[in-house]
């Protein structure tokens, strides 16, 4: 909460510097551009001191080195979470986001699980495939020779194989299981508990294959790595990512607009905290392994605020920000402004109520259990104020005039009777 109130105050005194008092929609979307490029590139510098951790780790297996790996892995996800209201509305990030954060995964593609996991599935035969304990194996009816676990191999055999969605094999989530293991604690407390020794060489080693464990954990982290850089390039001067928003003002503006609606409406609201709450199925965090989903839903609400206020507070500290959606609101409707950043900031109270009960020890799988009142409560206030701030963007988009939206929905709020047939 202290955040999303620092970054609206920075905002409000900003807007009054705008020569006129008035910005222009190619500042606007310019600004969006320059955020974007600040966001990926505090995601590639926080992923490569992942890689740091990880290369440690696999090196030198140690408790000490396993724990260094995981804080490197949620320092990585603040950037990366705020970057998520770029997805929608820009199909070069919506092509590629699925490489680095696809989720939910059928985790027995990758390593062992406990017996409670079950086993192949008729819609995922791959279910429980455990490539790190088989150097060869059949997949889609071909012999596939998985000898040197390799960033080739995770991105070009295995993820998403035989066109399956679970089959999730890259990304901050295949790391994320790597390092904490299944949470096995259903509705109790605890995050997943992989022992660094399964990491270890030699009679120390456990769960078997520690050699190509750290392989696959290398492979996926060094592919995280060289996706961000990709990414990152795209919004840079020169990238297509930028060429293409800063083509056509209004249809800059337009994508500025569908990333927060889709974000805030049918991603975060529907399919990552209403659906759980329907289900009350601890598997549908987004980050189960680690317990990590509050600060995911925080830092994707602060994504959506961000791009509003036209400003970003980075890595270290310093701010990107510029014109902003909010300038060009308050020149033709101060009313709406005023009613945008007051909902943006109720939706980050919520947001922050659930991090700050997850921080002291309210875990979000324990909010999702069945008849966990308190729970509920808390994560509704989260979808209450993400829907609401979704009624306001959409009177947003009238007011500035752009081409008609449609935003992202979800069955857990538009049809909830479809969501248990």
């Amino acid at each position: 909460m202290k955040t999303s109130l620092t970054t609206l105050a920075f905002a409000l005194a900003s807007t009054t510097a705008i020569a006129g008092g008035h910005a222009s929609k190619e500042a606007v979307v310019t600004n969006y551009a320059n955020i974007a490029h600040a966001k990926y590139e505090d995601s590639l510098t926080t992923a490569k001191a992942l890689q740091a951790a990880v290369n440690a780790l696999v090196s030198a297996p140690s408790a000490e080195n396993l724990q260094a790996a995981k804080t490197a892995w949620l320092a990585a996800r603040v950037p990366y979470q705020q970057s998520e209201v770029f997805r929608f509305g820009n199909a070069i990030v919506d092509d590629w986001e699925g490489k680095v954060n696809a989720w939910p995964l059928d985790e027995g593609l990758i390593d062992y699980v406990d017996a409670s996991y079950g086993g192949a599935t008729d819609e995922n035969a791959a279910a429980v495939l455990n490539v790190i304990a088989h150097p060869t194996f059949e997949l889609g009816g071909t012999t596939v020779d998985a000898t040197a676990i390799t960033p080739d191999l995770l991105e070009n055999t295995l993820q998403e194989a035989d066109g399956v969605e679970a089959n999730v094999a890259t990304g901050y989530h295949a790391i994320e299981f790597l390092l904490w293991g299944q949470d096995l604690n259903g509705h109790a407390a605890g995050a997943g508990n992989r022992a660094w020794t399964d990491y270890a060489q030699g009679d120390a080693c456990t769960g078997g294959n520690c050699d190509r464990r750290g392989a696959y954990l290398k492979a996926a982290t060094d592919l995280l790595v060289s996706d961000l850089m990709w990414i990152t390039a795209q919004w840079a001067e020169g990238g297509d990512a930028r060429s293409e928003v800063l083509a056509n003002a209004n249809a800059g503006i337009s994508a500025m607009l569908t990333g927060m609606g889709s974000l805030s409406y049918g991603e975060t609201a529907g399919e990552r905290m209403r659906l759980g709450v329907m289900l009350n199925d601890p598997e549908e965090e987004h980050s189960c392994f680690s317990d990590n989903t509050h600060n995911d839903h925080y830092y994707d609400g602060l994504g959506v605020q961000n791009v509003y206020l036209g400003s970003y507070t980075r890595i270290d500290g310093s701010v990107i920000s510029g014109a902003s959606l909010s300038d060009l609101v308050a020149h033709d409707d101060a009313a709406l402004d005023i009613e945008m950043k007051t909902k943006l900031a109720d939706t980050m109270k919520a947001l922050g109520a659930i991090k700050h009960q997850a921080e002291a020890g309210f875990a979000y799988d324990q909010m999702l259990e069945r008849g966990n009142a308190n729970g509920e409560a808390l994560i509704m206030g989260g979808v209450n104020g993400l829907v609401d701030q979704t009624r306001s963007i959409e009177r947003v988009v009238a007011a500035l005039g752009v081409d008609s939206i449609e935003f992202e929905g979800s069955d857990s709020l538009d049809n909830p009777s479809a969501v248990f047939e």
